[in-house]
């Protein structure tokens, strides 16, 4: 989060270029000891001794494991201020009380204990952290979570796949309303086990049930005389629902989502629920999905990788611009694909690995995307390292701040241009400015300067 007063001060510390006498400046202002507490990398001994200077405690939460050298972390521990010594330990621990996840490795640092002794906290709170944390954990410990007098532990225990259920504890856990759910959503049942999950009237559990991807046919037909809405879509997406049952479950949802009912949306755009078992179906299944009506299942065969060459020209021409994504993700994707779909569409980059770093797309294409209509589409340009100067000084005067910060990051920014974003009335674009390891040494001093430091 950028510090709205002084952005320059926060993306100054987390220039990677800043000197070692820039940045213990930069500790004596609370904008500049966020940007350092944020930056990558481990902190230079005389960085780690300002912030403690001037940010006491609250810094010294940020000053452990590989952030600081051997030397401080010692230094730290041995602090004469309790609150310095123990800044680290004590928000792990409240973060544990709070339910907030956090690493094995946080909480072993924290309560300096090996993991197998952490699983026997007399803390419940520790004991369920531990059974979310530590996933590779030895069956011995893993019995005695799931036998644990607290249900908090027992859920945790089993929220994961891995390390999963003993086949002898199996029973125990599904007559446990703490775990139920968790495992009636992954486990085979018999059908006994299914009509005894269902017979509690819990709605998570059922909801769970109507998920599980191993149910059979007949537990399936079963699950279409349920009212629930989520249920009719896990119902629709199961690899046993005749076509004609899935048209009408799903359309009946789609009804009940037009009418304004809150559940309807959510069943359709939020539920946990996808044909998953398509993408491991034979081919000849697959291919007979291509003409589906419903997105969903065109886009799990687009996330096929043998699929025939017919096949990804009539996907990389679907009308739903989701399952031309998924089709554009396979290895073999044609260059020109790639192009106008970026090119149409621009790209996610919440989405790993990005369409435009796809080792076919033509990347020289990319000073051209400049040129497009779309602010999604233009800050494609700047994936071009080298992008001229004269196109940087466009993308800079855009309306659209993320295009202005994107320019302030680019590695190929003129000093002028810059140090002009350093004036962009908005935080982020000047926050990315200063951090860019461009800037000269000379604008940081004149950052300092004017912040007093």
């Amino acid at each position: 989060m950028v510090h709205l007063k002084e952005p320059h001060l926060s993306g100054l510390g987390r220039n990677p270029a800043a000197p070692v006498e820039v940045m213990v400046r930069l500790a004596a202002h609370a904008a500049g000891r966020h940007g350092l507490t944020t930056r990558k990398g481990q902190l230079p001994d005389a960085v780690a001794e300002a912030l403690l200077a001037h940010g006491g405690s609250d810094t010294a939460v940020s000053l452990h494991g590989d952030r600081v050298s051997p030397a401080m972390r010692r230094r730290i521990a041995e602090h004469p201020d309790p609150a310095i010594r123990d800044a680290y330990a004590d928000f792990v621990r409240t973060m544990v009380e709070r339910g907030a996840r956090m690493s094995i490795e946080d909480l072993v640092e924290a309560y300096d204990r090996v993991p197998t002794e952490l699983a026997a906290s007399s803390d419940p709170r520790v004991r369920a952290m531990v059974a979310v944390a530590w996933q590779d954990r030895p069956i011995t410990v893993q019995l005695a979570l799931l036998t644990d007098p607290d249900p908090g532990v027992r859920a945790a225990a089993t929220r994961s796949e891995h390390p999963g259920v003993p086949d002898d504890h199996y029973e125990r856990c599904l007559a446990d309303p703490a775990v139920q759910a968790n495992i009636a959503r992954r486990l085979p049942l018999t059908f006994d086990q299914f009509a005894r999950l269902l017979a509690t009237g819990d709605e998570a559990v059922l909801h769970a049930v109507a998920g599980n991807p191993h149910l059979t046919a007949d537990m399936v037909t079963y699950l279409q005389g349920s009212e629930d809405l989520q249920v009719h879509v896990a119902v629709a997406y199961s690899r046993h629902t005749t076509p004609e049952t899935r048209d009408r479950l799903l359309a009946l949802v789609e009804a009940e989502n037009e009418s304004g009912r809150d559940d309807a949306g959510l069943a359709l755009h939020w539920s946990p629920y996808s044909p998953s078992w398509l993408r491991d179906a034979p081919l000849a299944e697959r291919l007979t999905y291509l003409q589906c009506p419903h997105v969903v299942f065109r886009r799990e065969v687009a996330a096929s990788r043998d699929l025939p060459d017919h096949a990804w020209r009539q996907l990389d021409e679907d009308p739903d611009v989701s399952v031309r994504r998924a089709a554009a993700h396979r290895p073999d994707t044609p260059p020109q694909v790639l192009l106008q779909l970026l090119r149409a569409h621009g790209d996610f980059s919440h989405i790993r690995p990005m369409l435009v770093d796809h080792p076919n797309f033509p990347r020289h294409e990319l000073r051209g995307f400049v040129e497009e209509q779309g602010p999604r589409v233009r800050i494609l340009a700047l994936k071009d390292l080298e992008l001229p100067p004269a196109d940087l000084r466009g993308l800079a005067a855009s309306a659209e701040s993320f295009l202005r910060a994107g320019t302030a990051r680019h590695p190929n920014i003129p000093t002028d241009l810059l140090e002009l974003l350093l004036t962009d009335p908005e935080p982020r674009v000047t926050d990315d400015a200063a951090a860019n390891p461009l800037l000269p040494r000379a604008q940081m001093d004149r950052i300092l300067a004017k912040a007093g430091l």
